[in-house]
């Protein structure tokens, strides 16, 4: 099922997957409308990131001492855990060297190591509670206390009290040495965890910047390959490009065919065809032959250095769950100070000073909002990860939180639901004529003409055979084109043509065209001579995946709608074969942003799917604007989610993925802030009338124990499927089982 190529004023496609553009209808030399090509509005690939450099990973507590950026995760984990190492190595004799447990243990401590806990006690505090220190500091300056500044507290406390004692300065008798070393290995080995697992998470990134190799194979003058850094590339040179090997910069192929493996970019398994004339993304794998590829793009200018950009512009973005987060995190602060002080003079009332400052402290230790703050992030982080693997390129994470709630998805019909160029779609034949002699005598009349119909016409007759030679050809503007083959004239064109000979079509062949026109196909008539021997019908053909991509979306209630430039009949036919629930017809590029609104209007919330290129009002005016089939164009500003692929089965990925992370983040916020409110009655002693307390050094396991349930509750999201192959059932049960699951 197809339409009119040409009709839509949409823009074509150029066969490599790039929007050509769009532009007024013309008449060619068929008689028949195309679409005159414009440029694109020029995008870029830097898509607005947002750098702010002290992004919180942790919202709102300070950043963990400065390390708040994506970037350096890798880095941080291995502070925290050289960091950890040596504060284990500084505590091991601080506890040994403690009288309180060498009475727990049955042995006696010499009384010349007394000095070994408060020296050693000392040095670990300043050295393993830095990070907590300067991170106070940092939210003090910041007006955000959070995190940080709990544990700075409850460290500072237990530090001073135990000098104190140490010095001799009173008889409070609160040597908290051993229980503060323990304290400070607890939680550096809590923060190490944490960012080793943030570090994985964010390590798409590292993989984006792996995909590139380190050399590549520059052709010198006389075109011998020579070895080169990536980094001396520049637009205009020509690289090889062997068997297996990965392509070093965007370019086009000047010379080879080969089938390229582009499933990092796009998401798909299935290798593309590439020969001369074809555009290629650094990063992508020539899977069977060697490429000459001219480089257009090197460096940041690459297609793979904007999808990592938007992996980080998407990673860093704030969300409505991590807003949520923040103003737990700070009210979970002052619900911490609280609880401390009333715990400090309940306990000061009713015991010893000793037991007033452990129950005050180990409240402060574990009301520290640490698991809430890695609830948000992380989860952040894999599903950006996850869909920037699948091809999904999330540039606002608000916009993938919406898509959860979307009601109505309005796709953009050519280049998106249908392929965006001409097929031949059916064939007819006189009587007397077979279709393969129809065909055959089509593609040799249109060899020479670059019509994009005849291009189609040329590759229908291939696949059925060798095109036979012609010569002779002449265009007739306004009705179609003829040439001599085999010594007979031979001509192809629309009804103008017809007229002009004073020919009408044979019965059998004129009911079968009736009906393509009725479906909105282009009809082709063929003459042989003075006979007409036949017709074609071509049409922008439906992609199979759009069938499967609406039924999916039925399957989870979503109203499926359709908007487009072409005639009504055109495009009622384009739906009634897809299934899709509502139409657009006629409607041109500015007013489709109209469209957008009058759906919102009856109360739906609208996903924009489109080319990026005309659509951009409308996917700005959308709930959330998807822009597929980008290529390299990854950047597009006016859409929240940039699929790299032009499936638009990929839609339900991101809606699969809006669901399972939302669901996430709220049962990690749900988990992180219903243990610290639980945790911080029993920190402060409610259970010590029937003689249970809660040592400091078990507050601050527990604090890292609830840390790393929250980053493993993270982890169950990489379960969801968001395969664009998967079986329509399938992918419905995996996408809700996982996000069940997740």
């Amino acid at each position: 099922m197809g339409h009119p190529v040409g009709h839509d004023h949409e823009g074509e496609h150029d066969g490599t997957g790039h929007v050509m553009g769009a532009g007024k209808a013309t008449h060619d030399d068929h008689g028949r409308h195309s679409a005159s090509e414009s440029e694109h509005a020029g995008h870029d690939m830097h898509a607005g990131h947002d750098a702010r450099a002290g992004h919180d990973m942790h919202g709102g507590h300070g950043g963990h001492a400065g390390h708040g950026s994506h970037g350096g995760h890798g880095d941080h984990a291995g502070q925290f855990r050289d960091r950890f190492w040596w504060s284990l190595g500084l505590a091991v004799p601080v506890v040994v060297g403690s009288p309180a447990v060498g009475d727990l243990f049955g042995y006696v401590v010499p009384s010349g190591l007394d000095w070994v806990a408060p020296v050693l006690g000392a040095g670990l505090f300043f050295y393993g509670g830095w990070p907590f220190l300067t991170g106070a500091l940092s939210e003090v300056r910041s007006r955000q206390p959070g995190m940080m500044l709990l544990i700075s507290l409850a460290i500072t406390v237990a530090f001073v009290a135990s000098a104190a004692t140490s010095l001799g300065l009173g008889s409070l008798g609160m040597d908290f040495w051993w229980e503060l070393a323990l304290l400070l290995v607890v939680m550096l080995l809590g923060h190490w965890l944490e960012m080793r697992a943030l570090g994985q998470a964010s390590s798409a990134l590292d993989a984006l910047a792996a995909l590139l190799p380190d050399e590549a194979e520059r052709l010198d003058e006389v075109g011998e390959p020579q070895p080169v850094p990536l980094g001396e590339l520049s637009t205009g040179d020509v690289v090889l490009v062997r068997p297996g090997g990965r392509v070093p910069a965007d370019g086009v192929v000047v010379d080879g065919a080969a089938e390229v493996d582009e499933s990092m970019i796009t998401g798909e398994s299935r290798t593309v065809a590439k020969g001369k004339g074809d555009k290629v993304v650094a990063g992508t794998v020539s899977a069977d032959s060697t490429l000459r590829i001219k480089v257009e793009a090197v460096g940041e200018q690459t297609a793979l250095a904007g999808i990592r950009r938007l992996v980080e512009q998407a990673q860093a973005s704030r969300s409505r769950a991590q807003a949520l987060a923040d103003r737990a995190a700070a009210l979970l602060f002052w619900y911490a100070v609280g609880a401390a002080g009333i715990t400090l003079t309940v306990w000061l009332a009713l015991a010893d000073s000793v037991q007033a400052v452990q129950r005050t402290v180990t409240v402060l230790v574990i009301a520290c909002p640490h698991a809430l703050g890695l609830a948000i992030p992380l989860v952040i982080a894999i599903s950006t990860a996850m869909a920037a693997r699948s091809g999904i390129l999330v540039k606002d994470r608000l916009a993938l939180e919406r898509m959860r709630t979307v009601d109505a998805v309005l796709f953009d019909k050519t280049g998106t639901l249908t392929r965006g160029a001409p097929e031949v779609v059916g064939v007819a034949a006189a009587g007397g004529t077979s279709e393969d002699e129809v065909l055959a005598l089509a593609g040799a009349v249109e060899s020479d003409s670059e019509h994009p119909l005849a291009r189609a016409v040329v590759a229908a007759a291939r696949a059925r055979g060798s095109v036979r030679s012609a010569r002779g050809f002449r265009a007739l503007t306004g009705k179609g084109v003829l040439a001599v083959v085999d010594g007979e004239e031979a001509a192809v064109g629309g009804p103008a043509l017809l007229r002009e000979r004073g020919l009408d079509q044979p019965r059998e062949v004129a009911d079968v065209a009736a009906g393509w026109a009725a479906d909105g196909s282009t009809v082709l008539t063929v003459i042989k001579g003075n006979h007409v021997v036949g017709a074609l019908a071509l049409a922008d053909a439906v992609r199979p995946e759009s069938r499967q991509a609406v039924e999916e979306l039925h399957a989870r209630g979503v109203r499926v709608v359709m908007i487009t430039g072409d005639a009504r009949p055109v495009a009622e036919a384009v739906a009634r074969d897809l299934g899709i629930d509502e139409v657009f017809a006629e409607v041109l590029p500015a007013d489709k942003a109209d469209k957008v609104s009058e759906l919102q209007d009856r109360g739906m919330r609208v996903a924009m799917v489109g080319d990026g290129v005309n659509d951009a009002p409308a996917l700005v005016r959308a709930d959330v604007g998807i822009a597929i089939g980008a290529g390299t164009d990854v950047a597009i500003e006016s859409a929240g989610v940039v699929l790299a692929s032009d499936d638009p089965r990929a839609v339900l990925g991101v809606v699969i993925l809006s669901q399972a992370s939302y669901r996430k983040m709220l049962q990690n916020l749900w988990w992180a802030a219903g243990y610290n409110i639980l945790a911080v009655p029993l920190a402060a002693g409610v259970l010590a009338p029937i003689g249970f307390t809660l040592p400091m050094e078990v507050g601050a396991a527990l604090m890292s124990v609830s840390t790393i349930l929250v980053a493993a509750n993270a982890q169950l999201l990489r379960r969801v499927d968001l395969n664009l192959a998967t079986a329509p059932a399938d992918r419905h049960r995996a996408g809700t089982s996982a996000g069940s699951a997740a």
